[in-house]
This record gives structure tokens, sequence and C-alpha cells, in this order.
């Protein structure tokens, strides 16, 4: 049985990062952005990947995505998913606004547009899930399960709206010397709440696909055992939300004279992490650059497996320049493990026509210098 699909159809990018102006019909299986560093291949990518999530891949801020000299950014697409689909989304650096419409309708909220095109990046700064910091992996776990856990995204959003209004009561507090907690201690029972649904959904996705993630490394070409856990202060004995909550609320007023002498709260979701080892030993810190460029691989790959399971159609793939360093063994098994699990449309960047694994060199080829776009063999 064939894998359905998310397609781009067509695409329109005016104004951002350096792509003035920027018209594309991807076909069917995808195509190959070719250009030196600094060119705008990357750049693209990130321009298709907001369809995703309304933001910078990279975590900058919508301001700094504008072209130099402009004043405002925008992204259009025809996207196939369940049906055809247009979405359009736009910034406006002096009023410092964002619209986003779907179908021709502006959505009452911006999340209801999130995951209009479903897309996984693959890119070589992904090393950073494995060895970056913690809030590089919760942030990997919050976008994949606000995308497709229901419920999910609402719990984040009211968890880090009680948590910066906790975290303000506390330095409010220690400003004033006052020795009520009585304006910290109201922000918990909502913490405890939507701090649950977060712990559940991370802890049941990570016990999921933990045995996957170990055969992917594998099957990469990593001989060593990796393992994946859900890393938590918080160990409830029954793990439904209700019991979560109220482990996780005690947890809050224990830590609460901590949290009022350091300004910061410091038990809850928040606070976890992703703990992914190397026979046993932290694979951030014992790991080989080859060795964690694996495990992120793997982590991309069950990203667009959860999306295909769950949505019942493969995600579109952004490749940018993800086999850099890599030898051709593993590139290859890569792209095999890729299709083996249906891999979709594809649009891969790299920076030399030399740069393609053999298994994509069918795909049309554009080329990229400073941020404009043209058939590859164009002169």
């Amino acid at each position: 049985m064939i894998q359905p699909t998310a397609r781009l159809l067509r695409l329109a990018v005016s104004d951002y990062r350096n792509l003035a102006r920027v018209e594309l019909t991807p076909p069917p299986e995808g195509l190959v952005v070719i250009g030196d560093n600094g060119q705008g291949k990357t750049n693209l990518l990130e321009a298709i990947y907001y369809l995703q999530i309304l933001r910078s891949a990279r975590g900058a801020r919508d301001q700094d995505l504008v072209r130099f000299g402009t004043d405002t950014f925008h992204i259009s697409a025809t996207v196939e998913t369940d049906a055809l689909h247009e979405i359009g989304v736009g910034f406006d650096r002096p009023q410092k606004r964002k619209r986003v419409r779907l179908d021709g309708v502006v959505p009452e909220k911006l999340s209801d547009a999130l995951g209009a095109l479903p897309s996984v990046m693959f890119s070589p700064a992904d090393v950073e899930l494995i060895a970056g910091a913690p809030n590089s992996r919760r942030r990997f776990l919050d976008i994949l399960l606000a995308l497709s856990e229901p419920g999910y995204l609402a719990a984040l959003q009211r968890y880090r709206g009680a948590l910066a209004r906790r975290n303000a009561a506390l330095r409010e507090a220690a400003r004033s010397g006052r020795t009520s907690s009585a304006s910290v201690a109201v922000w918990e029972p909502p913490l405890a709440e939507h701090g649950a649904v977060l712990w559940n959904a991370r802890r049941v996705w990570v016990a999921s696909v933990d045995n996957r993630f170990e055969q992917l490394c594998h099957d990469i070409g990593e001989s060593s055992r990796v393992r994946i856990r859900y890393a938590s202060t918080l160990a409830p004995a029954d793990q439904s939300v209700a019991i979560t909550a109220d482990v996780l609320g005690l947890a809050l007023e224990e830590k609460r004279p901590l949290d009022l002498r350091r300004g910061l709260t410091h038990a809850g979701p928040h606070r976890d992490d992703l703990a992914i080892t190397l026979d046993g030993r932290d694979l951030r810190t014992f790991g080989s650059a080859g060795q964690q460029r694996t495990a992120a691989i793997a982590l991309r790959m069950l990203e667009a497996a959860t999306f295909t399971e769950r949505a019942g159609r493969a995600p579109l793939f952004l490749l940018d320049d993800p086999f850099a360093e890599l030898d051709a063994r593993r590139a290859s098994r890569i792209l095999d493990l890729l299709t083996r699990d249906g891999r979709g449309q594809t649009v891969l960047a790299v920076p030399r026509e030399a740069d393609i694994p053999a298994e994509l060199t069918g795909l049309d080829r554009l080329r990229v210098v400073a941020g404009e776009i043209t058939p590859f063999n164009a002169k």
C-alpha cells in the first residue's frame, strides 16, 4: 500500500531573509537547491518550514527575518494534505504584527494554522539536539507533540503563562521582602494541572520510541547501544494525569522556599530533559561527533514517523545538507531508511552538485546565488 504524502504544490516568498522574490512549483518527488554557503539555500528551506510552525526553525525573531531594507515578509503556498489548501503568512515589522490566512480565512488564533504543511527539517545543526543544552531537547519535544498530540499545545501555552506569572511573583516577593507566599502559591494549581499533561505526553512518546530509536541508530551504522528516556525529578507511582498533577503540586509546594530565595520555579516539566545514552553513558559527554550526528538524525526520523502515523501521511522532507561530514555508507543507509518508512516529497539543499546522494540524483535542480533562484543549467 502506497503511503499518502504531504505535498508542496506552489510556493511564493517575498522579502524573507535574503530572498527578495521566489516562486516555485516543486515536482511531486521534490527538488535540489544548489548554492554556496550564505547564498540563501537554507533560507528557502526555513521559509518552507515556517508554514509548519509559523516561526523560524532557527529560533530567530520575526523582525529579524525581514529582508534588509524592507518592512514586511510574506510566504504563501498551495499544499496538498487531506485536500488542497492555501496558506499564507506575513509579518509587518513596523507594526510588529503577524497575519495568517488558511483557505482565505483568518483563523481565530495563530495556533489554529499550525501544521498546515507537515514537514520535518534535517540539518547539521541538529547535533545540538544531542550535544546542546536541555532546552534544545525540550523544544524538540514541545514542537513535535504540539503538532501531533491533541490538547498538548493548549496545555503548553497555559503552563508557560502560569510559569511566567509565578516567576514574576517570586521576583516581586524578593524585591519587596515580603514573607507571605500567597501570590506565588496561587499559580501552583494551574502549573500542576497543565504540567501533568505535558509530563505524561512526553513520557508516553519517549517510552513508545525507545526501542525504535535504538534500532534506527543501529541501522544507520552505530554498533554501541543507544537508548533514550525521559529524565524528570517527578516519579509518580501511578502515571495518570490526575496523580501526576498531585505529585507536581506537592513538588511545587516543597520547592517554594528555595524558589522564593532564587526567584525561579525549580519543579516542573520546564526543568526536564531527554537522557540519551551510549552503552549506559551520557552521549552528550562521551559520544563522538559522528555518534551524536547519528542520534540526532534518528530523532528526526522518529519525528517524521510520528507525523506519518498520527496524520496518516508522510511529511515533506527538508534536507539541509544533512549528510555533511557523514561517510557515503551512512548517508545511503539514512536515505534507505527514509524511503522504507515512506519518504515524502523532498527538498534537498547542498553546496555542490557532487554532494547530491545517488538516491536523489533524479530530482530537478535549482541554483541559488545571492537569494536569486534559477534553473541549475541556466546561464
